[in-house]
């Protein structure tokens, strides 16, 4: 056959390959390396049938060939056909010896002489070495492997930056703390006209930065076009709408505490996208600290449609929720089972909440929120020792994340074992210091052990760090740093907290009680009086505001019946 004709049939190839024609690119792709025999031709023929779903005959197509052990590019291609048959031992074995260090520095390569043979490729192409660590972390996390996979997954990223799976996987899986996100970037060797991607990368990792400093970051990548002495113009410009960057300061907002706020624009993301699961996962949890049950609902049925898996055509009208569990039973997503989870756990309905957390966790190993949710599932029914389990396990899953330290050491508060709450609040906030609710628990924990300078120096670092105006969520910790103070006998002080308290919210027991109890020991019986007639309002049968309403009222007859 003549060249030119050769040459077409490849064409045909490439043309079938890019329509997903993968049979017909299959059927000419084996015509062409059957007339030329050329290892280019044979190597597309591997590519068809691997884009066609053909694991087994393309990996035999490659180890059948002698080039294997000379092109990295088939034997990178094999060890790819092993991933999707799940032989993720035989996968490291078709990559080759290699050894990474802690730092994901790659040395020891046996096979070092391996040359990447690709007439065809593209200018910039992602390097090889970066898509075959990468292989190798996907290899070890599988086989449970993680600090190995740690490992892989920086050295893929610092082998090439353009290699965004790698950082992917070590952010979502929250594999670093902030401060080695932070020095795996400022290892990255970025071309001079990738300065854009250098900045995004900042806003992916944890956001633990100063407030100013994480704003300029957004506001750089957002800034309008601008055009320089050279006339070129500034590619970051164009990011302003971008979604991914959209969904970055969403989750920077939950971060925050701002949650109506994440609310909205997660809502706008979603309305221009509906399937970023990124934003999808942001609104769930905004949702979810907002209450809103019929918003996590329609959510959780929209992700049963949109990703369905064996959902018959039909289903039957029952009622509302005997239809939604009718579906979900169908479907095997697990941020569907998750957001499942969080409907129910909104209702108040736990255990089917811990259903569909369990399933979610199943499904997805490495779902944080899910294992977090599953965690606290059980917390609410103060069932510890499943709590514990979950908890401990996203721990041991993601080292980078501070929550499940959080919540181990809240577990241990509710059982009243203080030193070893302080010692996974102090681990959380070694990994988390810019977290309020680490220092307002920590304050607590100094409260009960009657450390009560030590318990206002926490609560007052808790609110320095609200990085919003103080909303209700916060009135506990006002409530808490009153108390401290009063404990002081810093009256005064107390009674502004409890003031500022009570106007975040009026239905608070305690407030009231502990303001009533600060006048009374100041001997403003006429305040105190009145505040422990309105903390009774609230429950009227509580004993401590009964017992000294009694004793004021008798204090004020006292003072009546002798006046100064």
């Amino acid at each position: 056959m003549k060249d030119e004709e050769v040459e077409k049939l490849r064409g045909v190839v490439r043309d079938c390959v890019s329509k997903h024609l993968y049979s017909s690119a299959i059927f000419f792709a084996d015509k062409v390396a059957a007339f030329t025999g050329d290892t280019a031709d044979i190597y597309m023929q591997a590519q068809a049938l691997f884009l066609g779903h053909h694991y087994r005959r393309a990996l035999h197509l490659l180890t059948s060939s002698k080039i294997i052990f000379r092109d990295l590019r088939f034997r990178y291609l094999a060890a790819k056909c092993l991933e999707e048959l799940k032989e993720w031992q035989q996968c490291l074995v078709m990559l080759g010896d290699a050894k990474v260090d802690e730092h994901g520095n790659v040395h020891s390569l046996k096979d070092s002489n391996i040359a990447y043979l690709d007439k065809d490729g593209e200018d910039r192409e992602i390097n090889i070495s970066a898509a075959i660590c990468f292989l190798r972390g996907k290899a070890h996390e599988a086989l449970e492997n993680r600090s190995q996979a740690l490992q892989w997954y920086k050295a893929a990223i610092k082998a090439d930056p353009y290699c965004y799976e790698a950082l992917e996987c070590l952010i979502d899986n929250h594999m670093l703390s902030f401060e080695e996100e932070v020095n795996l970037l400022s290892t990255l060797q970025f071309a001079p006209e990738d300065g854009w991607l250098s900045v995004f990368y900042s806003c992916l990792i944890k956001k633990y930065d100063k407030e100013y400093v994480v704003e300029a970051r957004f506001t750089e990548l957002e800034r309008e076009p601008c055009v320089s002495k050279s006339s070129e113009v500034s590619v970051s410009g164009t990011l302003k709408d971008n979604t991914d960057l959209l969904a970055c300061k969403a989750e920077y907002y939950h971060q925050c505490g701002e949650y109506q706020k994440c609310f909205e624009l997660t809502t706008m993301l979603l309305e221009r996208d509906p399937f970023h699961l990124k934003c999808t996962l942001v609104h769930i949890a905004a949702a979810m600290e907002l209450g809103h049950a019929n918003e996590l609902y329609l959510m959780a049925c929209s992700l049963v449609k949109d990703y369905p898996q064996n959902c018959p055509s039909r289903c039957p009208q029952p009622q509302r929720q005997q239809a939604f569990l009718w579906y979900l039973n169908q479907n095997s997503i697990a941020l569907s089972w998750f957001a499942v989870g969080c409907y129910y756990y909104c209702i108040k309905k736990l255990d089917q909440s811990r259903r569909f957390f369990c399933k979610a966790t199943t499904l997805d190993g490495t779902f944080s929120s899910a294992w977090i949710g599953f965690g606290n599932a059980y917390s609410v029914r103060e069932e510890g020792d499943q709590a514990m389990a979950s908890f401990r396990t996203a721990a041991r899953l993601f080292p980078g994340c501070h929550l499940p330290m959080l919540y181990i050491g809240m577990e241990y508060m509710r059982t009243h074992n203080f030193k070893l709450a302080e010692q996974f609040f102090m681990q959380a906030e070694a990994i988390c210091p810019v977290d309020p609710l680490v220092y307002n628990e920590l304050g607590v924990v100094a409260y009960h052990t009657k450390e009560y300078q030590k318990a206002v120096r926490w609560f007052e670092k808790t609110l320095s760090l609200v990085p919003s105006t103080v909303n209700e969520r916060w009135e506990p910790t006002l409530a808490n740093l009153a108390h401290a103070l009063r404990k002081l006998k810093r009256y005064q002080e107390a009674i502004s907290y409890y003031d500022k308290a009570l106007a975040l919210s009026t239905r608070s027991l305690s407030t009231y009680a502990g303001l009533a109890y600060t006048y009374h020991l100041q001997d403003n019986l006429d305040a105190a009086i009145t505040y422990y007639h309105k903390a009774l309002g609230l429950k009227p049968d509580d004993q401590f505001c009964t017992e000294m309403l009694t004793i004021a009222l008798a204090d004020e007859c006292t003072r009546g019946d002798n006046p100064v």
